[in-house]
């Protein structure tokens, strides 16, 4: 058997991000949820019927996630559980492309948006617990942070390619640099938007090969009898240990928290912008571009200061920058920018919110590259795909609350600017709770354990 060089290893590691992460750029943030909102023609409906489609996709992903990475633990072989929630991945994405304006069907919508959204998640769980194979303590953070920010980048070029090249404006039909969409696509059935969701598709179909070629799991396969059955069980006794555990508990509960909110801010940023500052697809995008730069750059960043001052540290700072930012959102409308009335025409909002953009894309790369970083710190060594289950459960726990209560909220005040107000609050007890969080985790008491 060839053997593969470390360095290999991590950078197919690294195409995992590269791969995935055109699905939260194009699909949840910059350019499908825009479209969504364009055919409903209603920016609050639309950012309510997003919060109930993408809370129920969350409500699965919580129960299963820690159960999936508790089996992994058992049975060894991520690889096998990748390959399967890639192919949720592919399935999901490519059924976008039916959502037509003269045949939408917004239920079938969400269900094909839900099935790719809940393999994306739950194969990031079984690439995430690979990380502490890939390098020493010290080196993990720079390795998360430039896989991060790898990913970013792909992110960005899927971003671009859809709006020079595909992206049709409502109006005119024609892309950013005003032309046809490519490929003979029609624009008056919106064809050229609605590829992403096929794009998204083979792009990640293509770019997991290096994945698949380079990647290997040190967890031989073993058939266990029994296995879901041992899986709830560890699963269970895992949660009930936790208390004994303070440090892996508060954290699990600050970034269930954090993480929920800045998920809100990718979800619905985009139909945010389309309803209150009334963008197009492609002024979205573009408003995608400025953010991702910022989050390409600030993750690379953001691997080096883990690396020096630990991950703890960059959290904090992270959901400081991110907490005034949600605060600022709410004050920016096309009629004021933190109160003060500007008239129809300025583009004061347009470009306040462009830099609310780049502290999310900077404050979001950093803080979803070190908090993987802290939860290998946090972890039980021998356990660390369940523990990324459980890490996913904290993720999932509340975001179905989040963009629930987000939903709830914009339907109650009617008013897209209040429907965002969770958010501040998320942050902020994620940020409370930090508080509570060991720099190195409980590592005295899993050395105990195994001694």
């Amino acid at each position: 058997m060839t053997v593969i060089s470390m360095r290999r290893r991590i950078w197919g590691w690294f195409f995992f991000d590269w791969a995935s992460q055109p699905y939260n750029t194009l699909l949840i943030t910059f350019i499908f949820a825009p479209y969504v909102s364009e055919l409903m023609q209603d920016g609050t409906a639309a950012q309510s019927a997003w919060g109930f489609g993408i809370g129920a996709a969350g409500f699965i992903i919580a129960i299963f996630a820690p159960i999936l990475g508790a089996m992994a633990d058992t049975s060894g072989n991520r690889l096998r559980w990748i390959w399967l929630f890639s192919v949720m991945y592919v399935i999901g994405s490519f059924g976008l492309w039916w959502a037509a304006p003269d045949n939408f069907n917004l239920v079938l919508t969400l269900v094909f948006f839900a099935i790719g959204m809940i393999g994306m998640e739950f194969a990031t769980i079984f690439t995430n617990s690979m990380l502490p194979d890939l390098g020493t303590k010290e080196q993990i953070g720079r390795i998360s942070g430039n896989g991060w920010a790898f990913g970013y980048l792909g992110g960005m070029v899927t971003l671009i390619i859809m709006l020079l090249l595909l992206a049709e404006n409502a109006t005119t039909g024609k892309t950013f640099i005003g032309i046809d969409p490519i490929l003979g696509l029609d624009p008056e059935q919106r064809e050229g938007t609605r590829s992403v969701g096929p794009l998204t598709a083979i792009w990640y179909a293509v770019f997991m090969i290096p994945f698949f070629l380079w990647v290997r799991d040190p967890k031989p396969a073993r058939a266990v009898k029994g296995a879901v059955g041992g899986a709830l069980r560890a699963v269970v006794g895992t949660v009930r240990a936790l208390p004994r555990t303070p440090s892996l508990f508060a954290y699990l509960a600050s970034s269930m928290f954090y993480r929920d909110a800045l998920n809100g801010m990718y979800v619905f940023g985009g139909i945010y912008a389309a309803g209150v500052l009334e963008w197009s697809v492609v002024d979205t995008g573009v408003f995608g571009i400025v953010a991702i730069i910022a989050g390409t750059i600030f993750a690379w960043i953001g691997g080096m200061a883990d690396d020096r001052f630990g991950p703890k540290k960059v959290i904090r700072v992270c959901i400081l920058v991110l907490t005034f930012v949600a605060i600022s959102i709410v004050f920016v409308s096309r009629d004021s920018v933190y109160g003060i009335p500007v008239e129809p025409t300025s583009s004061l909002p347009d470009i306040t919110f462009y830099i609310m953009g780049a502290l999310i894309g900077a404050a979001g790369g950093v803080i979803q590259a070190a908090s993987r970083t802290m939860m290998v710190r946090q972890a039980n060594p021998a356990r660390m795909t369940e523990a990324f289950g459980l890490y996913a459960l904290a993720g999932k726990a509340t975001s179905f609350i989040a963009p629930l209560s987000i939903g709830v909220m914009t339907a109650v005040t009617q008013s897209q600017q209040l429907g965002v107000t969770p958010l501040i609050v998320l942050f902020l007890l994620g940020l409370f709770l930090l508080g509570w969080v060991k720099p190195e985790g409980d590592a005295e008491l899993w050395s105990e354990r195994a001694a």
